[in-house]
């Protein structure tokens, strides 16, 4: 026997709005069927977990995409961060063999003094005793010798003896120079033989012997020296130039190997002169690299 309104028993979702609850008639009816609800939330369950199994690999698969577009987008506008494999191939790298060009510079390579020194034609530059030995002294380290006196011949032979005479003419000599300097009562006569030609100089130079020499010039406070007495002499060339030098003692004593101070003088006097005439050469090709 039942109580209340009749009719068809809805059914009744836990889980759903608005589903009315069946009642049942008579006091065994009143529990509800514990297995029957059971089963129905066990079957929800199982709907609610495939539902967020699928939706988790929606997610995953989505963030894979947008992972790989900002890949693709970060390659396409950073170049500087290609892959090895994207570089350019080695037949298109420059070669490390290839030479490098310069452009030629503009300074002229520099002018060699000896040239101009070494001929006519190019030694054009003023010449004479005060010239090539200015001023009224010199000083070759500390040594300082002051000069006594000069001359200028364009006969050469009257300004040497012995065998110099010879030489000079047969070489054409064209003029010489003397000078001679005084220091501690040793004097030296500097001879410098001008020719046109380098070659000509030389020649002079190897043909002169041990009785070969320049003229001792004497004048002012020099009295003669070297005039009949041993005294030491050399002989040497640069350029077109060839220069000899005569060392001994005012007071006309004979020079021996001891006499060092008299050896020092002529080789002082000899260097000088090598460096006149070389200091020339550089002068005149300093002007000819400036024109």
């Amino acid at each position: 026997m039942s109580y209340g309104q009749g009719g068809p028993q809805s059914q009744w979702d836990p889980w759903k709005p608005n589903s009315q609850q069946p009642w049942s008639s008579g006091a065994a009816d009143a529990s509800p069927d514990w297995a029957a609800l059971a089963e129905a939330s066990e079957s929800r369950n199982k709907r609610r977990r495939l539902l967020f199994i699928g939706g988790g690999a929606l997610a995953t698969l989505a963030i894979g995409t947008a992972v790989a577009m900002a890949v693709v987008s970060a390659n396409g506008e950073d170049e500087a961060n290609r892959p090895t494999s994207s570089l350019p191939a080695t037949a298109d790298l420059p070669s490390a063999s290839s030479t490098v060009s310069f452009a030629p510079t503009s300074a002229p390579p520099p002018l060699d003094p000896k040239d101009f020194i070494s001929s006519k034609a190019k030694d054009t530059a003023p010449l004479g005793p005060d010239l090539l030995f200015p001023g009224r002294q010199l000083t070759m380290g500390s040594n300082v010798y002051q000069k006594a006196t000069k001359a200028d011949t364009t006969d050469c032979a009257t300004g040497v003896q012995g065998t110099l005479p010879k030489v000079l003419t047969a070489n054409d000599c064209t003029r010489l120079l003397r000078v001679t300097y005084v220091k501690d009562g040793v004097a030296v006569t500097v001879g410098v033989a001008v020719f046109d030609t380098e070659a000509q100089a030389l020649a002079a130079k190897e043909q002169a012997d041990n009785k070969s020499f320049v003229k001792a010039l004497t004048g002012g406070d020099v009295k003669s020296f070297c005039n009949g007495a041993v005294c030491r002499s050399t002989t040497n060339s640069y350029g077109r130039y060839a220069y000899f030098t005569i060392a001994g003692f005012t007071d006309g004593e004979d020079v021996t190997t001891k006499d060092t101070q008299v050896f020092t003088t002529g080789d002082d006097l000899a260097e000088f002169t090598f460096q006149q005439i070389h200091r020339r050469g550089e002068t005149q090709a300093t002007a000819a690299a400036n024109e």
